[in-house]
């Protein structure tokens, strides 16, 4: 029973640490309908990114935030300059992602080298928290309650804000949404940024549990 219970909180923080990545891409596909097969590269780079700056000396929290921005500065850039340009050209943009993700994974060997590199847990998350008759870590128990408040906030801000209207009615008529006033590329540019900020943040929150060389090699 208890080696159950382990298991299952294992499947659960991992399925968090998942969820973190899939989301931004299921974002991006299910209402831009682009394949950005880029994801897994972002989700690898934003761990990069989160250990820079806790080497520069930020704390977790701030290298968190960090990894999130910059992939979504990249993602905001890799759609407004590339695949707006081949809107509607979904081998195109099945190409173009692909190509960015394998000069996203040779700069990062070039700039971090391929050595395995371990992200520490934030000292606030370390040591492990009595869970039903057994002692569960720290981290990954917040790991998977930020995956389920991201989720929330994910399907509240899509089903019940006026912005979320706004993007659902430029995926199901992009004219209308148009003529209706809608500026559908700068809502589709936010949605990219947004799900690439997702891979990013979710990229750091991973390291630590699952170690830099394993991300690269996932």
């Amino acid at each position: 029973m208890r080696f159950f219970l382990i298991q299952s909180l294992n499947g659960l923080a991992l399925g968090g640490l998942l969820f973190l990545l899939s989301s931004g891409f299921s974002l991006i596909f299910g209402l831009m309908r682009v394949a950005n097969l880029a994801h897994g590269a972002f989700f690898m780079l934003g761990a990069y990114v989160g250990l820079s700056a806790l080497r520069a000396g930020l704390n977790f929290f701030w290298a968190v935030l960090a990894g999130g921005l910059a992939i979504a500065i990249l993602g905001g850039f890799t759609e407004r300059f590339l695949l707006r340009r081949l809107a509607g050209k979904t081998l195109a943009q099945v190409l173009i992602t692909l190509g960015i993700a394998f000069i996203i994974g040779d700069a990062s060997l070039l700039v971090w080298s391929g050595d395995p590199m371990p992200l520490p847990i934030p000292q606030a998350l370390s040591g492990a928290v009595p869970v039903a008759g057994i002692f569960f870590p720290k981290y990954r128990l917040a790991v998977v309650v930020i995956s389920v408040v991201v989720f929330v906030v994910l399907w509240l801000a899509l089903e019940r804000t006026r912005i979320g209207a706004m993007i659902r009615a430029g995926v199901d008529d992009m004219e209308m949404a148009r003529g209706l006033g809608i500026a559908v590329p700068r809502l589709f540019t936010i949605v990219f940024c947004a799900g690439a900020a997702l891979a990013g943040m979710g990229g750091v929150l991973g390291g630590p549990p699952q170690g830099l060389f394993r991300l690269r090699a996932a």
